[in-house]
């Protein structure tokens, strides 16, 4: 487990129940343990087998169907990974999981099917995609799925407004807060104003009462996370980790890493 340096975080520490330390347990493989040189895609279930035989926690992204089923994949498009176009929230989960993988015999799997994967071997860190619209759907879908799941997972999103209506439909499931500082990117584009820019802050997820937070490599230290982890006493995760330099920086200031392109 990754700790920070000093007396003060070591006190604080001592305080994180033992109920949530699988939190930061293990390293977490982002989109699983993918290697597309080996045709091991990101977001299948190869690269989720590859990181649960190196014993890593595993970190997916979530889009919903158009009948509301939650797929396990990172864009809300069809076309950089697989074989044609589209959006997903307007193709059925039954034509998603016929849908190519390119250079790969993958195919998109269900968030149901990840658990039944996994099997609790580790933990799960579904982070849920959004439009920023206000639509339930996903988040609904995942808290039903996860009602019956007897593992370690625990979901995070952008989207405090997702987190919102997981605390309502599933008070007891783990659930984070993803965040960074601003700055011009497509997908934190969609965000109303002032989530995009207060984001970094975390003030935007005080709401809906996160019990972690994943913050970015880059930004790190920053104030908000830090206060998170020693006042709030909410342990930190950092994302994308991937080269020395950021394991480095996430060693000192994070206590565990979301990670990719090394092996910790």
């Amino acid at each position: 487990m990754l700790r920070w340096k000093s007396t003060v975080c070591l006190k604080c520490r001592k305080a994180v129940t033992a109920a949530l330390d699988w939190l930061t347990a293990r390293p977490i493989a982002h989109r699983g343990l993918h290697d597309a040189a080996l045709g091991i895609i990101e977001n299948t279930a190869a690269a989720m087998r590859a990181a649960l035989t190196a014993g890593y926690g595993i970190e997916v992204d979530l889009q919903v169907s158009a009948d509301g089923e939650a797929m396990v994949h990172h864009d809300d498009v069809l076309g950089r990974l697989t074989e044609g176009g589209g959006r997903l929230d307007r193709i059925n989960a039954a034509d998603l999981k016929r849908v190519p993988f390119l250079r790969s015999d993958a195919r998109m799997i269900t968030l149901g099917e990840l658990c039944d994967l996994v099997d609790g071997r580790v933990p799960i860190f579904p982070e849920l995609k959004s439009r920023f619209d206000g639509d339930p759907q996903l988040p609904l879908r995942v808290a039903t799925v996860l009602f019956g799941y007897r593992g370690p997972v625990a979901p995070m999103s952008f989207d405090p407004m997702q987190l919102q209506v997981l605390r309502q439909k599933a008070p007891t499931l783990p659930r984070g807060i993803v965040a960074a500082k601003y700055r011009p990117h497509p997908y934190w584009d969609q965000m109303p104003p002032w989530l995009r820019h207060c984001m970094g802050s975390l003030l935007p997820a005080l709401p809906c009462r996160p019990q972690f937070v994943a913050f970015a490599i880059d930004n790190l230290p920053a104030l908000a996370p830090f206060l998170a982890q020693h006042i709030l006493r909410l342990p930190l995760l950092t994302w994308v980790v991937r080269t020395a330099a950021d394991r480095q920086r996430a060693e000192r200031f994070a206590d565990q890493m979301i990670f990719e392109s090394l092996r910790p």
